[in-house]
């Protein structure tokens, strides 16, 4: 083994090298992860078989149903004395059914079927483990395995329920081709319905999913699937990663919501958790076997201080066998299309980032303080994924800004397919809470929104989940505040505050739609402005539903003007669906001028114009543009249909002239109203994506 790690250098460095020539400093790092994953395959392949058997454990651990219909129960608990099983099929018995000790700290039962040839637990019926342990404590557990779990109406705890159904959902559409330009749709299953309750996968199937292929978008991101004990977590404290949350109702319904997205080309992404797991002990990992580890590292590296949660041991071979299963079982069981991986930055850094401020320098993203056992971890994950499902898609959540994360394994990156560019809405709140319009930089916004690492995808985003929360407040709060309860009507005229909020509202989006990535993002709901914040129910609140929905109704209104600001959202998308921007290349940008406010950019042969001036409008304004010809405009935040001022005429044609200008081989006049984004499109270019 020893002479084979010699020999193993990182296949394709040279890609990355040319890219970024900085990183040639840190091959003995890219070098040693690399080596360190091609060992984890090797061991796999030793030990297990290869990957492809390793990552269907899920058939194997948990509850199993024979073709003769016995039962096989497997677990893993090393630091257990003894196991048993209990529940409604043997009267709760405590002793009655012990699990057999087998070598690696694993147990098994098999329970033979009953006498009339059925299964000896029944579908939809409760079970427990219970753990002895060596200190001579009795725990009641569930399953890490388990397939569904739910709750009493009345209870804290939740209970392992036996999924088994006589009919299962089967799958009847195939799996969209991967988007050439991803547009996201994150969303929120329990909040994705006008009223203040907990909404159903039904819901989203036949309510929601017609609005998102309306509005355009080719790409779901759901939040909150994985169970969770705790609404008010927004899914981020997992306590059961292999059951979809029952309090959106049965796992059949949510495979049928995605079936119904693929139907309609929608490919479905998991928002996944694997950078921590919630402490409960009684209904989530947390002490499983009774020992402080078991899935975890020991205190104080087993423990986020800020999130009060458990850290996996990345480099225990029964954790890999679990988080790397419960990828393939969301692709399998599910057909989710892809993940986007949540909490990145935790995993990569010792420090987890907490008190870290990122620099960008490079010395931050290698040595000691990388915690290369979680950082070979997604190394693995993404080399299996991609290696299984080609069109897999996976998006790292990450602020650090760690080179190489979307880059390919073979040239030593971490095989990420796209990273949140998070810098983005973090601009955005910052120019809306600190500086009046007229000091806005339009220099400093086009290099926030250009600022990403060359050859590695980023989704941008002028908002996601995290600016809806309570506490913060959405784009559409920070524009226009309180008015939005009382001036949002189209019977009576524009407001100040409401016309600024408006038409800044379409421009913010329609630049970082534009400018900021190769795929772009938007929260449920704010897309046509949502008029409130996010919180769940919780002590804080009195349990109260109001702000855990989204007002759908709104939109639905013909005198109101959220249905404008949808109405452009849906342009915006079906705008890019022909003519492929966030396919293409980064955009050139020929203007940035901070006196007139105006930025100017063409990318994929379109050319985008914003005049962010709050009352100036040019008649005659030079832009420049690389292709030659006759130019259209194709969208327009001004249209009277999105609100605006109706001041711009669409048969109008703009000639170029061979008249260089900012960088550009050719040049035209057009006029641009204040507070106003327009994309013009050559009429003479075959636009084929």
């Amino acid at each position: 083994m020893a002479d084979r790690e010699e020999n193993i250098s990182v296949p394709e460095f040279s890609c990355l090298l040319q890219t970024d020539p900085q990183l040639r400093k840190y091959e003995p790092d890219f070098k040693r992860r690399y080596e360190l994953l091609k060992k984890q395959l090797f061991l796999l392949e030793e030990a297990e078989g290869g990957f492809d058997h390793f990552t269907r454990s899920y058939r194997t651990f948990g509850v199993q149903r024979r073709p003769d219909n016995s039962l096989v129960f497997k677990e893993w608990a090393p630091a257990a004395e003894a196991l048993f099983l209990t529940g409604d099929f043997n009267g709760w018995n405590k002793f009655s059914h012990p699990y057999s000790k087998k070598e690696f700290g694993k147990w098994e039962l098999i329970l033979p079927p009953k006498h009339d040839n059925s299964p000896a637990v029944d579908h939809n019926t409760k079970l427990k483990v219970v753990v002895h342990t060596k200190e001579g404590e009795r725990l009641y557990r569930i399953s890490p395995w388990a397939k569904y779990v739910t709750r009493e109406e009345k209870s804290v705890i939740y209970d392992w329920v036996h999924w088994d159904p006589p009919q299962p959902y089967m799958h009847i559409h195939p799996r969209p081709k991967k988007p050439a330009s991803l547009r996201i749709y994150e969303a929120h299953v329990g909040i994705a319905s006008p009223e203040p309750k907990i909404a159903s996968y039904t819901n989203f199937t036949f309510n929601v999913l017609p609005r998102i292929k309306d509005l355009g978008y080719n790409c779901i991101q759901l939040m909150a699937i994985m169970e969770h004990a705790y609404y008010a977590s927004f899914g981020y404290q997992i306590t059961s990663f292999f059951a979809a949350s029952s309090r959106y109702g049965t796992p059949e319904e949510l495979k049928q919501l995605i079936d119904v997205a693929h139907s309609m080309g929608i490919v479905v992404l998991l928002d996944v958790v694997h950078s921590h797991a919630s402490k409960n002990t009684e209904d989530g990992l947390n002490r499983f076997d009774g020992s402080d580890s078991c899935f975890f590292h020991s205190p104080p590296r087993g423990e986020h201080l800020l999130w009060d949660s458990r850290l996996f041991n990345y480099s225990s071979w029964e954790v890999l066998r679990f988080l790397l299963s419960n990828l393939r079982w969301w692709m399998e069981e599910y057909r989710f299309d892809g993940f986007r991986f949540d909490g990145i930055t935790s995993m990569l850094y010792h420090h987890h980032g907490i008190g870290t401020g990122f620099s960008g320098d490079y010395s931050e993203y290698f040595g000691l303080h990388v915690d290369e056992d979680s950082l070979v971890y997604l190394m693995l994950a993404n080399h299996i994924l991609h290696t299984l499902y080609p069109d897999c898609i996976t998006v790292a959540e990450d602020v650090s800004g760690m080179p190489a994360l979307c880059r390919k394994v073979e040239e030593g990156g971490l095989g990420f397919d796209y990273r949140l560019a998070m810098a983005i809405p973090d601009k955005w709140i910052q120019i809306l809470k600190e500086l009046k319009d007229e000091d806005w930089d339009m220099g400093n916004i086009v290099y926030t929104l250009t600022n990403r690492r060359y050859g590695e995808k980023c989704i941008a985003y002028a908002e996601s989940h995290d600016q809806a929360l309570v506490g913060d407040k959405t784009l559409a709060f920070w524009l226009m505040d309180k008015e939005m309860y009382t001036n949002m009507s189209t019977l009576i005229p524009l407001s100040p505050i409401i016309d600024r909020g408006m038409q800044l509202h379409k421009m913010i989006r329609l630049l970082t739609h534009g400018l900021g990535g190769e795929g772009y993002l938007n929260f449920i709901g704010n897309e046509f402005g949502h008029p409130e914040w996010l919180d769940f129910p919780r002590e804080g609140n009195n349990q109260s539903y109001h702000y855990a929905r989204r007002q759908f109704n709104l939109v639905d209104t013909d005198h109101l003007r959220y249905r404008q600001l949808y109405a452009f959202d849906r342009d915006m998308n079906r705008t890019e669906d022909k003519y492929g921007w966030l396919a293409a290349p980064p955009a050139f940008i020929s203007a940035k001028h901070e006196g007139d406010k105006v930025i100017v950019f063409d990318r994929a042969n379109v050319l985008f114009i914003f005049n962010f001036h709050p009352n100036k409008s040019f008649q005659s304004y030079r832009v420049g543009v690389e292709a030659p010809g006759k130019y259209k405009i194709k969208l327009d935040s001004d249209e009277a249909l999105y609100g605006g001022h109706g001041r711009l005429d669409h048969n109008t044609e703009f000639f170029t002239e061979a008249q260089p200008f900012n960088g550009r081989s050719n040049s035209m006049l057009v006029y641009i109203p204040c507070r106003t984004a327009i994309v013009l499109a050559n009429e003479e270019i075959d636009y084929c994506y």
